[in-house]
Order: structure tokens, then sequence, then C-alpha cells
């Protein structure tokens, strides 16, 4: 294995361009699914983005969850194809085109040519498919772009007609002309699902406008509320609701007098108030006019009517541009969608505008469908019949028509209205409703086989499916697919010059065969212009394409035929695993991609089109608005604590597995070597057991918990995870994992903390592909790891091989720790101070085995307490009291609370005791289990023993306590913790790495100098254990040793310097006589072994039992020198062989 840097110097940007270019070298993507190929398919269908714009956060957050999930998939063997996709057709486009060339009407792309204009649209699709190449492989996602699918590719328009031909065959498309959302920004109809993805919050007019009844005795007038005032030219009707109440009134200051709903009379303006304070203009169903009735000092209530009697009533036109009309409109009709929470109980209807007007005058006979004139043209301005204000935009009008009306003596109020309106997703420009002719799917007619499928998908999370997109469903309309737009999948609809012969192609092939013409695209300039003869014989001439092409909604969601190319090709593949197994995008989709794709799978195959689904929530620039490409601001404080508490703590567990692998080399013992998984699991220690047991719980939960597609669940248990690693395995196995325990110990934990480390990083790899791949490639060199990616190993499979018990004996000690940190915190008595005892009180006898047993080092290291004593009889050191769970309990027990909370407050401790041991107790009838009732223990102190010198703390299930007194022996160990505590942020300090060889020496400066020698003598095993080196006094360092740190300290009143060199040869005095008493050749000998690698001596060493042969020193004889005898190869092997 190669050497690791610190967690500071990690560079993960660096490193994953290494990763990119190893992934590029060994073409891994198309390796894995070359691995993968035969396997079970597993299906993934990816939405296709928008080509002309560049990919945001949003984009890299759906991105980075697909490719979680299909890379799991991958690696539990399964066949996960992963083509990229683009919507190329639509508004998107065209509405960039339209700005580059300066087109505002339709008749411009006409002059332009329809040719000219597509080859446009065509060129710009691909603008920034380099750029999305870039982003998305940088974010690591795997997903193949050479083989890509493009809507506008003839193989996906080909499969987008068969699809439309199988909804005519099945009489699922009628052509109507209905009222819709309009964008004049994209001069197109848009479908609702459309119009609702942005609404915004914006000002707009309010006004009250009078329309005096025909032949009324006292000259009255309705008065109806608007706020779209660009719609009253078009005024073919009012509509009431026959089952409101009306009143009659008339204004005091004017002698008008106006019919409103009696619950809206606080809505009438209030002009003068007896006070003299003029009353603010109403502002419709926000206005703060009277609330409770009719204002008496304004108005005189005249007689109530039933809104029964108002039907049929004829009144004056405000305008009069449709007077053709006048026989059948301009007449008081009657309809329940008029309420009397807003407004005034009266609405203006212009049926060319809005879908109940539209409705309600049909079906009252105010107009024939074939005689209702559309009033504004596809810009969204007044046509030439609308003579005051022709050529002119509707929204800019509003101002002008006011006044009109005002001029006309007709307007009663004016003022404006803050409210929730629909704005084009496209052009940002308000829509508005009108009247269109349109291709329809009758979705109404499959809603409930639609809601059916639906129950049959997984959704996370599920409020998505049960809420929004249930609730959407059920209001589901039809869906109008055609737009009167160029670039994009033509209608596949040739029809008659009368509209009695109508051909559906659901085929190039049929084209060809009806037309005689050869087909190389189907795009609106090659086929607009080819005709097919009538059946009924040539004198009624030949069939033309009808105009419109489709909705872009609907070729995104014919993707999961379209983009194989079904059914001409890839028929089994597809019938084999349809539905899909997943999808994944933002919530913004519940009514977009994901309403398209069941509708069609719905209406095709009576199924729903995916098995799986994720929604994301959006992701919001920093000022909280919606992400889009024209809001890349994005807080980063996130992606830095994922790094601070997910990746530096893996990283450091890491590299300390690499440092202390390494160390054996350094040593001179063997290369580190893996020992295989079946004889760790023989293991003696509980560490080893408990680690072993904890990263198999983390790939059964991983597991279980990509299965049920909750990704958002698996990474906070991993954090879990690795604090665990490296704040319980690895800091309490320092010792063993630095070889202090023995070489053999030393390898069995080291293997156990690469299993851990390996299984870890290939449970998550799809999670952190990068940073995974980098420890991968350095661990795979410890072993026999043949996979040259970590994405090309298998998931890990569970063994099985989980102890709970020591899991939960593991996490109970850990709170053990925790509880005797808190009292230490409490008492200010430092970690570094030793304490005589620690007493652990709880009733399950297994658990106190476990912590006086095999966990009872490690809790007297982490306490740094002598002993550690068990006690099962909670009454010795605690008393025993009772609370009801009342959270559990108060839904059960209902009116019993009371009466039954009272008795388990006032259980004995015998009560309690029996509670414990037998699960359950019952008061009043109801029988309450061991999760109804929370056993809480209170410390009860000995007598005659203070605060100070005992104290304890508890989490309620177990307690533990500690004798704060102190005696000499404990104030020796705190004295040796704190100078070992010294010593090691020196090494830190001058930058020594744990496996450097060094010597350590200290020197007291106190008058009595055997004070700090004699208490460090008493602690020489803590210390040698602790630094795997004695501590040695300064007078025996060698006269030439080299010093690398050098540090003065005071401990308890006891000054002393602590100095670092690094450890080198030394030979001992009895060299003299072996060598002859030949003073020259010990000199020559120090100066050879100085030279040497310390690690390379030491290796050489051990390869000759402890003996080498010197015989390289020229003028001198060989000479065998024997390691500890003759040689020592520290400073603090000497001082120990000294008995010093």
């Amino acid at each position: 294995m190669d050497d690791v840097c610190e967690g500071k110097d990690f560079s993960f940007p660096e490193q994953e361009l290494r990763v990119l270019q190893l992934w590029k070298e060994n073409d891994a993507f198309n390796e894995q699914l070359r691995r993968t190929e035969g396997g079970e398919e597993f299906v993934f269908y990816d939405g296709p983005p928008f080509a002309t714009g560049l990919p945001h956060y949003g984009h890299i957050l759906a991105g980075t969850i697909k490719d979680v999930v299909t890379r799991h998939q991958s690696m539990r063997g399964r066949h996960v194809s992963r083509r990229f996709g683009w919507d190329c057709h639509g508004l998107p486009v065209e509405f960039e085109i339209d700005k580059a060339l300066g087109i505002t009407n339709r008749q411009q792309v006409f002059d332009i040519g329809i040719a000219k204009y597509n080859e446009t649209c065509r060129s710009i699709v691909t603008k920034y498919v380099s750029e999305w190449e870039a982003v998305v492989t940088r974010t690591g996602r795997w997903i193949d772009f050479k083989n890509d699918y493009k809507t506008m590719d003839i193989n996906f328009m080909e499969s987008v007609w068969w699809v439309f031909a199988q909804l005519w065959k099945k009489d699922l498309v009628y052509k109507g002309f209905k009222v819709m959302p309009y964008s004049t920004g994209c001069k197109t109809a848009l479908s609702n699902f459309e119009a609702a993805l942005d609404y915004r919050t914006v000002p707009d007019p309010a006004v009250m406008v009078s329309f005096p009844i025909v032949g009324d005795a006292d000259n009255a007038a309705l008065v109806a509320w608007t706020t779209t005032p660009w719609t009253l030219p078009s005024n073919l009707a009012l509509c009431v609701n026959a089952n409101l109440t009306y009143a009659k009134v008339k204004d005091r200051t004017n002698a008008a007098v106006y019919i409103v709903a009696e619950s809206r009379l606080g809505q009438l303006p209030v002009k003068v108030k007896a006070s003299g304070k003029k009353q603010a203009p109403s502002k419709g169903s926000n206005a703060e006019g009277v609330q409770d009735g009719l204002d008496k000092e304004s108005y005189e209530l005249l007689a109530k009517i039933p809104g029964s009697s108002l039907v049929g009533l004829k009144y004056t036109p405000l305008f009069y541009f449709f007077m053709e009309l006048q026989e059948t409109a301009f007449r008081v009709i009657a309809d329940n969608y008029v309420t009397d929470d807003s407004g005034t109980g009266v609405v203006h209807c212009a049926p060319a505008f809005g879908e109940d007007d539209h409705r309600v005058c049909l079906a009252a006979g105010i107009f024939e469908t074939a005689g209702l004139v559309v009033a504004v043209d596809d810009d969204g301005c007044f046509i030439e019949k609308i003579t005051d204000f022709k050529g002119r935009y509707v929204k800019e009008a509003d101002k002008d028509i006011i006044n009109a009306v005002k001029d006309k003596g007709r307007l009663v109020s004016k003022g404006s209205i803050e409210h929730s309106y629909p704005f084009c997703w496209r052009s940002g420009t308000p829509l508005i409703y009108r009247a269109v002719p349109s291709w329809f799917v009758k979705v109404e007619k499959i809603k409930d086989q639609l809601l059916e499928c639906t129950k049959e998908t997984y959704w996370v999370p599920e409020y998505v499916k049960e809420k929004r997109f249930h609730n959407w469903l059920e209001g589901a309309r039809d869906w109008a697919v055609s737009r009167t737009r160029f670039w994009g999948t033509p209608l596949p609809l040739w029809m008659s010059q009368d509209g009695e012969e109508i051909v559906v192609m659901d085929s190039i092939e049929k084209l060809e065969k009806l037309s005689g013409v050869k087909v190389t695209d189907l795009h609106r300039h090659y086929v607009d212009d080819i005709t097919i003869p009538s059946k009924r014989g040539p004198e009624l001439g030949v069939l033309k394409r009808v105009d419109d092409v489709f909705d872009c909604w609907f070729e995104s969601g014919s993707m999961p035929y379209a983009y194989i190319h079904y059914p001409f090709e890839n028929k089994e593949l597809f019938e084999k695993n349809f539905p899909g197994n997943f999808v994944a995008e933002g919530l913004d989709q519940t009514r977009g991609w994901f309403y398209t794709l069941m509708v069609l799978s719905t209406a095709l195959f009576g199924k729903p089109a995916f098995k799986n689904l994720i929604c994301n929530g959006l992701v919001l620039a920093e000022d909280g608005k919606k992400m889009s490409k024209k809001s890349l601001r994005f807080k980063r404080s996130g992606v830095y604590s994922v790094v601070k508490d997910v990746f530096l703590p893996w990283y450091n567990a890491y590299r300390f597995f690499v440092q202390n692998a390494k160390r054996l080399e350094v040593e001179g013992l063997a290369v580190f070597s893996l020992i295989d998984q079946a004889s760790l699991l023989k293991s003696s220690n509980v560490l080893d057991h408990w680690i072993n047991s904890a990263t198999e719980s983390l790939v059964s939960f991983v597991q279980q918990e990509m299965d049920a597609y909750r990704l958002y669940t698996v990474v906070p248990y991993l954090v879990k995870y690795i604090d665990n690693l490296t704040n319980i395995y690895v800091r309490l196995n320092r010792k063993r994992l630095k070889g202090r325990t023995g070489e053999e110990d030393c390898r069995i934990s080291l293997s156990t903390l690469y299993h851990a480390l390996v299984t870890t990083c290939v449970a998550m790899a799809p999670f952190t592909p990068f940073f995974t791949e980098v420890l991968y490639q350095n661990l795979r060199k410890a072993s026999n790891k043949s996979e040259e990616s970590i994405h090309f190993c298998k998931f890990p499979s569970t063994t099985g091989e989980r102890d709970e018990r020591v899991e939960q004996s593991v996490n109970r000690m850990m709170t053990i720790i925790d509880l005797a940190r808190n009292i230490r915190e409490r008492h200010n008595k430092a970690l570094k101070t030793p304490l005589k005892e620690m007493v652990v009180v709880h009733p399950d006898n297994e658990f106190l085995e476990d912590i006086t047993g095999k966990l009872k080092e490690y809790v007297m290291e982490e306490i740094n307490v002598k002993t550690v004593t068990p006690c099962n009889d909670p009454l010795v050191y605690a008393s025993l009291r009772a609370e009801p769970n009342f959270s559990v309990l108060g839904k059960r027990l209902g009116k019993d609370m009371g009466k039954v909370s009272n008795e388990v407050k006032k259980m004995t401790q015998e009560q309690i005791l029996s509670f414990e041991e037998s699960g359950e107790i019952t008061f009043f009838g109801h029988c309450l289990k061991q999760d109804d009732i929370k056993v809480v223990r209170q410390f009860k102190r000995p007598e005659n023993v203070s605060e100070k010198e005992i104290d304890a703390a508890g989490d309620g299930d177990v307690l533990v306590i500690l004798d704060l007194r102190a005696d000499q022996s404990l104030f020796e160990a705190g004295v040796a913790r704190e100078v070992v505590n010294r010593i090691q942020k020196l090494r830190k300090t001058v930058q020594l790495e744990p496996s450097d060889p060094v010597d350590v020496y200290y020197k007291s400066v106190d008058h009595d100098k055997n004070s700090l020698g004699e208490i460090l003598n008493s602690q020489v095993k803590y210390i040698r254990d602790a630094l795997g080196s004695p501590l040695v006094p300064k007078e025996m360092a060698p006269i030439d040793v080299v010093f690398v740190g050098e540090e003065s300290h005071d401990v308890h009143d006891m000054s002393f310097v602590i100095y670092i060199a690094r450890s080198c040869p030394l030979l001992s005095p009895d060299l003299l006589a072996h060598a002859s008493g030949n003073n020259d050749h010990v000199e020559a000998l120090r100066v050879y072994l100085l030279s040497r690698s310390l690690s390379r001596l030491k290796n050489q060493f051990q390869a000759g039992n402890g003996m080498i042969t010197v015989d390289c020193i020229e003028g001198y004889p060989p000479i065998n020198l024997q390691l500890g005898k003759h040689v020592f190869l520290s400073a603090g092997d000497f001082y120990l062989a000294s008995g010093s």
C-alpha cells in the first residue's frame, strides 16, 4: 500500500480527477455493463432535460439519486442500461429561436418558411450538450452519452406516432374547442399541468361593473366583479346562483340601484361615512367594507330576491361589439359554480376566455360552437372586431378598458388585488384563458383506471403519491396534446377537406405505402406537403396532414417506448421488462412527466409506467427561490459539513490503518497480509466481534433501505457507523493496532479494521463513488482483490453473523463512559486524573458480565479508573420510581388514563422490581408492558459521604457511581498520564509519524530531582504501554544524540523538560571486550551501525535470530554482534536492559 497524507492535505477535487482518469482508462462504465450482461434487467427511465439550458444543482441532485440507485443495482448483479436523453422539441427551443430572430407573431414564421425556422431550431438543440456531458461526468455519474436518445430522432418520433395511433384505435382521442391556458409569449395553448408549473403572487386590477336590467321598475343594475377587465369587451352573459338570495339596494348618494348576493353586500363601496371620512375603494374579496351586511348609512335595502327569479332577465350590453348575438346573448343565466365567498355573487361571462363561462353559456344557448368569436388573436392582441382596442395587447389594455367603462357610467368601484396567478413556465409571461381548437386525449374516461394503476406503484416519499399525485388525478381533465407550433413531432393525422375522412399513421412504412413518397424525416417541413389519395375517389381530392404538432410532454411521456423504438425494435426486451423498475425526478414533475408517463401507460397497456419512484424536493437558491438557469446561487456550508462529519472521520480511520499496517515493515516485521474473514470471526477480542457485527448490520441496513428506495436514511446510519468505527473500535484498540499487545493480536485487529473499511467502502460506493474508489485502490494492494474498480465488486452479502448482545453491550458501555465523563465534568475531574472505583448498577447480569469481563479493560482506560464493580441489585445504590409513558398510554387508555397514571406513580420498590422481572403489570383491567412504564433509578448516596466524594449519573436504564476520593497511588498515576499527554502533543508538534521510532528523555529541574523519577518509575508499565518505549532520564542520552523536539512543563508543582530524539543504535560497554579491547574497532562498528537504516538493521537481526555478522569493515576481522547484548536499537531498549 502507498503512504497516505493527513486529512487536511487530502484534496478531494484532485483525487476525483484521478479517479475519472482511472475510469476512462479502464472504460469502467462499459466494463460494468459487460460484466452484468445476461443478468436480470433493471429498467431505469431517465427523464430527458432540455438541452437549450445549462445544468444546475437541481439537475445534479436528481442525477445523483439516479446514479446511486443504478450503481447499487449493478453491484447487486443486475444489468442496468443507462442512456442519456434530450428533450429537443417544443416551447423551450422555439422560444429561444423567436428571441434570436426577433419573431413576435406566427405570420413571421410563415414568411421565413417553416423549413428554415425548424432547421434553425434543430441547430441549437445540441448547443449545450458538451457542457452537460462535462458536468454530469464530473459529478461521477455513469450514463451513456454516446448512445443517447433525442426526441427529434426519426425513430423516437415514429414510436410517438405509434403511441398516438393506439390511443386513436382505443377511441381515446377527439378534437375539441375548449378554453385552455394560453401563453401569449410562446403563442400556444398549454395543458392544465403545464399551467400549474409556475404560479406567482401578483397584483391585478379588481373592478365592479354595473349591468342595467332591461325594463326594471327601479332601473336596477346587476353588479359583477372581475380581475380581468380585458375580457369585458367580450361579455355575453351574466351568471348567478339560483340557490342564493340576492339583495336590491339603493345608493343614498347617487340613487343608483344595485343587485348583488345578500351575503356580499359588505363588498359594495362605501363612499362617505357619517364621520366625513372617505372609505377606501373596494378590493373585491379582500375589501374591508362592512362585514356584517348592508351599511345602512350608505345604502337602502329595497328588496330581497331569490337567485332563480333573476334567470332570463336581459341587460344592457357594456360594449356593442357582439350585437349580432343580441337575440340569445346579454341575459342572466345560472350555475352552481357561482359562489358567495368572493366577488358579488354575479359573474360576468366571456365564453371565449373562461372554462366555466364557455360551459354555462354553451349550455344556455348564448352562442353555438361554430359561431363563437375569439376576440383575441394568437399573439394576445385584440382583433379588428374590437374596434376601440384593436391591435392592443390585452394585459396592456386593462387601464383603457377601465376608463372606457367609467366614461359609460358603469364603473361601480376600482381597486386592486394580490392573488396567485399562473405564468408561462417557459416565457415567464402571464397566461390568459382562451378558446382554442385542440386534439385531446380522454383522460377523464380512464381516470378510475389511472387511480388503480397508481396504487400499484411505490413512491418515496409516499405522501407525494397519496396526496399530491392522487389529488391531481382525482381532478384530471382531458389532455390537450396538440400545439399550433412548428418544431415538434407532427400529429400523424391526415384529413380530407370536408373532415369526413381521417387516416392515422402508426408508422413510416404506412405513410410511404399510402403516399408513395420516401420519408427520411418526420418534421413538418418534410411531411406537411405529403398527401394521400381519398378512399372515396379522386373527385374528393386528397387528405392533408393537420397543422398541429405534439405537446412535448406527450413525447416525454412516450419515452419508455420511443427511446428503444418500440414496437419496431426491442419488442421482447420491452415486453419482458415493462413496467420499468425505477424513475426519479423533482417534485415539480408530479404534474409533469410522472403524470404523462402514467396516462400513456394506463391508456396503452392498463399498467403503470414504472414500479418505483423517488421524488426529490426542489433545490432552492440561497434566496429561497426555485433554482433555474437564471439562479445558480447555492449554499456551500452544507457540503463542508458533510466533508467534516462524514469524509474526514472515515478517511482518518483509513489512514490510521495504512500507517499501522506499514509500521510492521518499518519495524522489520513481515509485510501486512490479510487474515481471512472466517479466522477473524474466531477472534477472542470483544471489539472485533462488535465491529464485525456492526459492519454486518450496516450492510443489512443499506440493502434493506435501498430495496425500499429510502436513500435518505442510509447516510445518517453511515455517519453513526463511521463515528463508532473511529471513536470506539480505533480509539479503544489503539494499543492493539499499534502492536503494543503483540504481533499476532496486532495483525488480527488490523485485518478486522481492513475488513470493516473495505466492506463499508463497497456498500457505500454508490453513494460516494469517488471517495470509496480512492480508498479501495490503495486497500486492494494489501489483499488478493482482483477487481480493477470498487464498482465492479459485488455488494457485500449478509452472512447473518450478527451478535446483538455484543452490539447492545458496547452501546451500553459507551453510555456508561458518557455518564462517567459527565460526573467528572461536574466535579472538574480531568480524564488524566485517575479515580479509584466505578460501580455499574444494572439488573441484567449478562450485561454486567460483559462490562466487568470482556469490556472491562476498555471501560477502565476510557474512564481512567482503577476498578470497575458490578451491582445487579438496584436498591443498594438507588431508589426506583415508575412513571407512565403518556405518549403511548394516552390514546389507548382514554378516560382511564388519570387513575392508571396515579397507580403507576404509586408503585412500590417491590412492585417495580417484580414488573421488571415479569415484564407486565395490570391496573383497572389494563395490562401494561415494559414500553408503557419508564423505571427511573435515582441515586441513593451512602451515609456519611458527601457529593464531592461519591457521585452518580444515570439514563433511566443504567446507573454509574464514581468514587472521587484521591490517594497517593492515584496521584502518581495522574502525574504519569499528564506526562504522557505532554509527550504525545510534542510528537505532533514536531510532525512525527506514529511509526517513526524515537527515544523520549526527561530531566527534572526541581530542587528534589528524585521526586518525579520515583513517580515515573512506579508507573513504568503504563508509560511503556502508552508510548511504546520507556521514558529515559536525560543523563543516559548518548553524547552525540540529536534532539528533534524539546519542551518544558509544570505538572502538580513538578517542573521538568521533555526531549524527543530519533532512535539510533547504541553499543554496549561489553562490546569492547568482545572486540578484543580494540577501541578503534568499536568506533568503526559504531560509525557503520549509525550509517544503516534502522528498519533494515532490525530486519537483519530478525533474520539472524538476533545475531548479525559484520565483515565489511576494512582492516578489521569479522565480528558477530548479538542484539540486546552488544547492540541496542534504541536508548529505551538499553535503559530497560541496564535495569536502571
